[in-house]
């Protein structure tokens, strides 16, 4: 098998470890966040943060802090150093908050806020990379490579995960309570707009991790298919937030696997695995329901 001979290779293995642990720490990162982002009807909203990190990235570039390293004489990898992640997360961040703050106001609907950013966002970063000094290509923001990180960027992915996993757990009652019943949560002091922010907030860091790793398409993906996953599985909260984890660990391990074996690239190849899983756990529920229905009918 080609998987075993790449991780143990020592001539592959340096080269796709880093990728392999960074997909489990972006797994773990996301798969928390997925079951609030299905929940509270975000998938669009992390796609909208993942899109104005097009923003991030034009502002990065025209600063001179876009870069491009170079890994060996068959591969380049257009890879972004801390600076510019720094610049991009916080410009992300900047536009998660502000999609939250422009749908607070009754004037404005949420899906109508996110498009607003989405596209404005989009719009300067397409300015800015053209005037701005060669770096990355709208490709390599988009789709991205797991093969294509080294050991430093799995370090800040594992960071960010631990970091977002714990701060989860320190507010896990208020924001499943924020989550499950926003409007009863303000009576036991829980504030909603703190709730948001809070969840907008993780939102922007992992959606910019995600696509530092792997590009957009993936960085959407493990923010919403792990939670969907679980919810057609179960509703009950632990076995829910169990699922997520574990379908989003099994679906980056699967993909890595897949694309080794069959040279796909990871990003889609991790995808193809979550969508045919929700597909599959999808049936599974519509077979249930059919079958209890059924069985009503007969008794």
């Amino acid at each position: 098998m080609k998987t075993i001979q790449y991780l143990t290779d020592p001539l592959y293995s340096s080269l796709f470890w880093p990728g392999v642990l960074a997909g489990i720490a972006m797994a773990l990162l996301a798969a928390g966040l997925s079951v609030f982002v299905v929940v509270k009807r975000l998938s669009f909203i992390g796609q909208g943060i993942s899109h104005a990190a097009f923003g991030g990235a034009g502002l990065a570039a025209i600063l001179g802090l876009s870069a491009t390293f170079a890994r060996g004489a068959m591969q380049e990898a257009p890879l972004y150093g801390i600076p510019q992640f720094a610049v991009i997360t916080l410009f992300c961040l900047g536009a998660g908050l502000l999609v939250g703050l422009i749908a607070d106001k009754e004037a404005t609907r949420e899906d109508a806020a996110i498009g607003i950013i989405l596209v404005a966002s989009m719009a300067l970063g397409a300015i800015l990379l053209k005037i701005a000094p060669p770096g990355p290509t709208w490709e390599s923001l988009l789709f991205g490579s797991l093969y294509n990180i080294g050991m430093q960027d799995t370090v800040i992915a594992w960071t960010l995960a631990l970091g977002v996993l714990l701060t989860l757990w320190m507010t896990r009652r208020s924001l499943i309570f924020w989550a499950f019943d926003e409007s009863a949560s303000p009576a036991f002091g829980v504030s909603p707009r703190t709730m948001k922010f809070v969840l907008l907030t993780l939102l922007a860091i992992t959606t910019v991790a995600s696509m530092k790793l792997a590009g957009v398409v993936l960085a959407t993906a493990i923010l919403v298919l792990p939670g969907a996953i679980a919810l057609q599985v179960s509703t009950r909260l632990v076995p829910v937030f169990a699922i997520s984890f574990g379908s989003a660990l099994a679906g980056v391990l699967a993909g890595i696997v897949l694309s080794f074996e069959l040279d796909w690239s990871p990003g889609p190849a991790i995808v193809t695995v979550l969508t045919g899983a929700f597909l599959v756990a999808k049936g599974v529920r519509m077979l249930r329901g059919r079958a209890g229905t059924h069985g009503v009918a007969a008794a």
